[in-house]
């Protein structure tokens, strides 16, 4: 006898209302996850209020107490009791304020909630009024006090009403770092404002007032440096974007703008990306996939960007009520965001050299700053032909490699064979600052080239890089529309990757998406080299695959391809897939290491980098340069000391 199974129906439940304590509790199980929620929450109203400074004291994490002083417009006497009830705001009044909000909070929920599962004091002086006031949330006793105008929200032992929830708490150390990060992340966005964080007495961080003098861009750049240290500002690009199409009042649709780090601050996790939706800050899959696609071609293996970047949009086209955290946005229109933060990191990134500290680059200024170095002059791409190195070696076949004819691709890599270099001995050497990578000295085990800079001395891999020339001019050759717009633009390339046809189709259990994705993009999935079709109802079958790929998991593949196509545009994924094949030739075509140049062919190798977008790294996101001064090579034979 089965003992799990009901013997008798459960006895009827009436419905009725629960009672408003009841309800505000489990509102808060939903806004309010741990004191850092409550800092986030608080801090919003605050900066709401007009405040300049704000304050945050918590004792044991945040768990004992959560005080947030602020020196904004206060609330007036006879509102500090409504402050308390649940859906009391002061930031909407209609469904049109719902649905173009401009502030942090807006849905009146905070308070009563943090009220409903804390010990809760609102002390108030609004600005014009001669005394603030006290408001115990508990009892509702309002009584005046001393305070200046501004408002403090003290929240004393979060969820003693609740004792289960504080059982899914951290250690206090934990629970400090959370606030802290909160605090932080409001501090990115809002560099007129300063911050404070106490605890336990002590000061734990604080970031000044930045007063912005003339260019308010100054402020920006000086609470980057001040929160995420100067290091993230010298190892990232300035991000300047915004979308062509404009508003009524003639301001862009979309602009995107902040630092993005260089592909060699990548680090091994994903905690230093802020993304910041009309001064909010947001976690955005759409965003998040736009600015990493922007990396694919720079970024070794599963490395993370770091970037910090500010969206303007108008706010009626993003939707900030779909999560009771706000921190979730809903766009109306997400390809148009996807490819405007795309582009944006994209066209920061491509510009050549950069990985040089020159102005508007690598540790550069925003426009309208002071550079790093004013009298550096600017460098001019010169046209420097192909150099000869490659005309020794013989050419790569394609076809032979594949089996398979190329089409397009395949006369395209042939129209890109390599050309003698021209006589360059009537060129006169210029010094060696006048380029970026320098003068060309000798070459090292056939590997590395060794050149003279006005910094010191430059180590180039020389594969490495041809191979990052190589791949750019064949995107660029490819579809002159992408090469003018970046990887991802919408234009889809005319040539269709080689397939394959597998003798024996390999089919898997697919779900009804899988099967809905493969019937709808047909035409996409051929342009990729790939012949999906069903099988069943609930199969499908690889019938064909890309030859590149052919020794590779059909299966996964398909899966990948399928899941990319149901969630980006096909061109995306098209776009992709075309310079996986790209970056495949250029790797074929590249010069060997052990292959002996002249300086002539080294000097023109070092030329055509510089006039290379990304050509930092090569296609596998490794570096292709480095850098040693003067003074770090000093230190390796102890001169000076």
């Amino acid at each position: 006898m089965n003992t799990l199974l009901p013997t008798s129906s459960p006895p009827r439940r009436p419905i009725r209302e629960l009672p408003d304590e009841l309800i505000s509790q489990i509102a808060a199980g939903e806004v309010v996850e741990r004191p850092a929620s409550v800092v986030r929450e608080l801090v919003d109203n605050a900066l709401d209020a007009g405040a300049s400074q704000v304050t945050v004291r918590l004792l044991a994490g945040g768990v004992r107490l959560i005080s947030v002083e602020d020196d904004g417009a206060g609330i007036l006497r006879e509102e500090l009791p409504i402050a308390l009830k649940r859906h009391a705001t002061s930031k909407i009044g209609s469904l049109a304020d719902l649905e173009s909000v401009g502030t942090m909070g807006f849905r009146g929920e905070a308070l009563a909630a943090i009220n409903s599962i804390a010990d809760c004091a609102l002390l108030s002086r609004a600005s014009g009024q001669n005394s603030a006031y006290l408001l115990e949330g508990r009892t509702g006793e309002l009584k005046p006090v001393a305070r200046a105008t501004g408002t403090t929200v003290e929240v004393k032992e979060l969820f003693f009403s609740t004792p289960a929830r504080r059982k899914f708490l951290k250690t206090d150390a934990t629970e400090l770092a959370h606030c802290v990060e909160a605090v932080r992340r409001h501090a990115l966005a809002r560099p007129d404002v300063g911050f404070a964080i106490w605890h336990e007495g002590k000061l734990v961080e604080q970031w000044r007032r930045c007063e912005a003098k003339g260019i308010a861009l100054a402020a920006l750049e000086q609470r980057l440096a001040d929160v995420l240290g100067s290091d993230f500002v010298e190892r990232s690009v300035w991000v300047d974007y915004q979308t062509s199409a404009s508003r009524p009042d003639n301001t862009p649709h979309i602009r995107v703008w902040g630092r993005a780090g260089i592909p060699d601050s990548a680090r091994a996790r994903a905690d230093q990306q802020f993304c910041y939706v009309n001064g909010r800050f947001v976690r955005d899959k759409v965003l998040t996939h736009a600015a990493r696609s922007a990396y694919e071609d720079v970024l070794h293996g599963q490395r993370q960007p770091v970037y910090a970047l500010y969206i303007e949009i108008d706010p009626a086209r993003v939707d900030v009520n779909v999560h009771p955290t706000k921190i979730e946005v809903r766009f109306r229109d997400s390809r148009e965001v996807h490819q405007a933060v795309r582009h944006a990191v994209e066209d920061a990134l491509a510009a050549p050299r950069a990985g040089l500290a020159t102005a508007s680059m690598v540790g550069g200024h925003p426009p309208g700053l002071a550079s790093v170095n004013p009298s550096t002059p600017e460098i001019q791409a010169q046209n420097w032909p192909v150099p000869r190195m490659y005309s020794a070696q013989p050419a790569i076949n394609f076809e032979a490699d594949t089996g398979h004819k190329v089409s397009d691709l395949g006369a395209l890599w042939q129209s890109n064979e390599p050309k003698a270099l021209p006589d360059t001995t009537a060129l006169q050497a210029p010094p060696p600052g006048e380029w970026p990578l320098g003068r060309a000295l000798a070459q090292l085990q056939g590997i590395y080239i060794l050149a003279e800079n006005a910094q010191g001395l430059v180590i180039v891999d020389m594969h490495a890089a041809h191979e990052r020339i190589l791949y750019e001019r064949l995107k660029s050759q490819l579809s002159p529309t992408i090469a003018a717009h970046g990887s991802g633009a919408s234009h889809l390339p005319n040539a269709a990757l080689p397939s394959q046809p597998l003798l024996i189709p390999l089919t898997f259990a697919a779900t009804a998406e899988e099967v809905a994705t493969a019937e709808a993009h047909i035409t996409t999935l051929q342009t990729l080299g790939l012949e999906i079709t069903p099988f069943s109802a609930k199969t499908l079958a690889v019938r064909a695959v890309p030859t590149t790929l052919a020794q590779g998991n059909a299966i996964e593949l398909a899966r990948s391809v399928l899941a990319e196509l149901s969630q980006h545009e096909a061109s995306t994924v098209i776009q992709r897939a075309h310079n996986e094949l790209l970056a495949t030739m250029a790797c074929h075509g590249a010069v060997r290491a052990n292959r002996r140049l002249s300086l002539e062919e080294m000097n023109a190798l070092l030329r055509q980098m510089e006039a290379t977008e990304r050509s930092d790294q090569c296609n596998h996101g490794r570096p292709t340069w480095r850098q040693l001064s003067i003074r770090e090579l000093d230190a390796l034979f102890l001169r000076g000391r």
